[in-house]
């Protein structure tokens, strides 16, 4: 890629905000509240992998997406009502932003089963045109509001439609540098889930990627459905067990027979598939929970509606019980003043307990709700 001066002052001034980002999140590659950074938060410093780690294709759209067609309305369990104390409930993994515990009151709804898979996506799309935010230019207009004031435009070129996609390099130099293994790939995006050389043909019961919240608000929307709240969405992934790590328990994830579609093996070299799987799997693979929920941990982070802050669980009053709670009324990232961020929950299959354990029920992360990335789907909800 040529940069003109104006471009290199762009690419530089972003280098200074991804340099500044580490410095920020990242104290050393042991610190158990910044392990999680660079393998699961989504970051307004994919500005500077834009840059710095573009990847130059030829673009196509070549393909036949009405061959995927959503045979079967996806059936959704009743999750019942109930109370609970929301927040961690382990020491060893417990990040921060999941304390203090509270205690939580959440009526009755329904939930999918499962992801949206490509088939259902795809049949929104075939009905109403749709395009996601991936397959659209970067609108300079709303990027220019997440990054630092007077912050130069980019060339036409950089600005050109794409996402981040995760690519496992050969070897790293440490744990901090996420350009190691995530890259910003023009192209990429639900149909071309790793570049524009790849497709969903035979991914069709995968869940769908590259999604970003209003994506997934307008998908729910078409369904006569909504995106769950956070806190919905830890009650639901609990199945109805009492103060336990993971949707089937506590016993660890690599324990006896595979849980969740995972990372197993060395984040981010090595993926031995003792799960199955090396990137996504069809979903429904593993077994549910008690409420009858599949992949509530690993395959792909879920977005759900809540705006993200990290300390949001302090504004409950300890003692009293939070009444369907819908979480904070803007965001509060520190990190990324900037950059509007939606939760995530429920891990990807990135997350491994040597780096990422994200597949806790408690587990939360930010989620630039502009971007989409090759691990984050969605699952919608519906109310009685």
């Amino acid at each position: 890629m040529k940069f003109t001066k104006k471009n290199i002052k762009y690419r530089n001034c972003l280098y200074s905000l991804t340099y500044l980002f580490l410095l920020i999140s990242c104290k050393s590659s042991i610190n158990k509240e910044t392990e999680n950074v660079a393998c699961c938060e989504n970051s307004n410093s994919k500005y500077s992998l834009i840059s710095k780690n573009i990847e130059n294709y030829e673009l196509s759209d070549t393909l036949n997406i009405d061959i995927l067609t959503d045979t079967s309305n996806v059936k959704m369990a009743f999750i019942p009502e109930g109370v609970f104390i929301m927040g961690a409930s382990d020491e060893k993994w417990a990040l921060k932003r999941e304390y203090p515990k509270h205690r939580v009151k959440i009526s009755s709804f329904y939930m999918d089963i499962h992801e949206v898979t490509n088939a259902q996506f795809a049949a929104f799309v075939n009905s109403t045109g749709y395009k996601t935010i991936s397959e659209k230019p970067i609108d300079w207009e709303k990027m220019k509001l997440q990054l630092p004031p007077n912050t130069p435009k980019p060339s036409n070129e950089i600005l050109e439609a794409g996402s981040m996609v995760f690519k496992a390099p050969e070897e790293i130099y440490n744990l901090i540098d996420f350009s190691q293994w995530w890259k910003w790939v023009k192209g990429a995006n639900w149909k071309h889930p790793n570049g524009p050389d790849s497709d969903i043909i035979g991914l069709e019961n995968h869940p769908v990627v590259h999604i970003a919240y209003q994506d997934a608000l307008e998908y729910a929307k078409w369904k006569g459905k909504r995106l769950p709240t956070e806190a919905e969405w830890e009650w639901a992934a609990r199945g109805g067990l009492k103060n336990q790590i993971y949707p089937w328990g506590s016993n660890p994830v690599e324990a006896e027979n595979p849980k969740c579609n995972y990372w197993s093996g060395t984040f981010p070299t090595n993926n031995n598939k003792k799960d199955g799987y090396e990137l996504t799997a069809p979903v429904m693979q593993f077994s549910p929970n008690g409420y009858g929920l599949f992949d509530m941990a690993g395959n792909v982070w879920e977005i759900c509606n809540d705006w993200y802050d990290e300390n949001y669980y302090s504004s409950f009053k300890k003692g009293e019980t939070a009444n369907n709670p819908q979480g904070p009324k803007t965001w509060n990232y520190p990190r990324e003043p900037y950059d509007p961020k939606r939760v995530i929950r429920g891990g990807s299959y990135l997350c491994n307990d040597s780096y990422c354990s994200s597949y806790r029920v408690s587990a939360r992360m930010p989620y630039s709700q502009e971007t989409g990335m090759s691990h984050t789907g969605f699952r919608c909800v519906k109310d009685l």
